[in-house]
């Protein structure tokens, strides 16, 4: 593994998330949560398209119908081709808002809420499915994050970020349900765990917040590897490019003095890791 660290795409995101490439359009996505920004770019280095709601977007995915579908301060919006704005009924109440999110290889949205002032064990794990259903799966968490899910289908990884933890679960291939929780690794001095993306290994790729780098772990929760970047808060990651070997990694400004030019807040692109992703999954409504 020789990784070799470069800017994608530059900008100034206060808190950029939610990276998705959509290999059918050779275009990756990614949003700023706070400024309720979703960009697009062809081929990750081509002219960046955005969207601005009216609230804040955790993540936003494409959808097998047409448009995308996204997290958002109030839990669900679509949003159509042409930008169109549609919230689905609301599912938070006010002081909350939607974090990451992502969708299982059954086409599932599932997306992380948290409390504005992250208070402990309020925040939740809600997902939509493809008939327009909206549940909350799991409660009692702070920060839901990264998310992710092994090879096969059947385990789903969750990153809590405030407790620093990263768990796995058993999933339902059919139902919207997770069983058997169980801790996988506990981080510290690393910085805390974000955002995160599978290799076809089946390994996690977790951006670490505050810790200027990436680990790759384990599916029994085991650091095998860690990536030195440029920047102190990357947010999330996910593959992409033409072979799925490029790890695009969020970056985020919020809360920095930074000088001008720094990169902070861009897209960066890690290349020469020796392993390739998965393909993402699209929303099935």
């Amino acid at each position: 593994m020789n990784p070799r660290v470069e800017v994608a795409v530059p900008g100034a995101a206060a808190v950029g998330e939610g990276p998705h490439w959509d290999a059918a359009t050779a275009t990756l996505s990614w949003v700023d949560i706070p400024a309720g920004a979703i960009h697009r770019a062809a081929g990750a280095a081509g002219e960046v398209r955005t969207t601005v709601l009216p609230t804040s977007v955790g993540a936003a995915v494409p959808k097998a119908s047409g448009g995308m579908v996204a997290a958002t301060g109030e839990g669900f919006a679509d949003v159509g081709p042409d930008g169109r704005y549609a919230p689905r009924p609301r599912v938070l109440p006010p002081g909350q808002r939607m974090n990451d999110a992502k969708c299982d290889p059954a086409g599932r949205f599932w997306a992380g809420s948290t409390d504005l002032d992250f208070a402990p064990g309020q925040g939740a794990l809600h997902v939509l499915t493809p008939d327009g259903a909206g549940h909350v799966v799991l409660t009692g968490l702070t920060l839901p994050n990264g998310m992710a899910w092994s090879p096969d289908g059947r385990t789903m990884y969750l990153v809590d970020t405030m407790a620093g933890e990263l768990n796995a679960f058993d999933t339902d291939p059919v139902r919207p349900r997770l069983a058997r929780r169980r801790l996988l690794a506990a981080f510290a001095g690393r910085g805390i765990p974000d955002g995160m993306a599978l290799d076809a290994a089946g390994c996690l790729w977790i951006a670490m917040w505050g810790g200027f780098r990436l680990l790759r772990v384990s599916p029994d929760g085991d650091v095998l590897a860690e990536v030195p970047l440029p920047v102190e808060q990357p947010a999330s990651c996910a593959f992409g490019g033409p072979g799925l070997d490029i790890l695009y990694v969020t970056t985020a400004r919020e809360g920095l003095d930074l000088p001008p030019g720094d990169i902070a807040g861009s897209v960066l692109a890690v290349r020469g890791l020796d392993v390739t992703g998965l393909p993402a999954a699209r929303f099935a409504g």
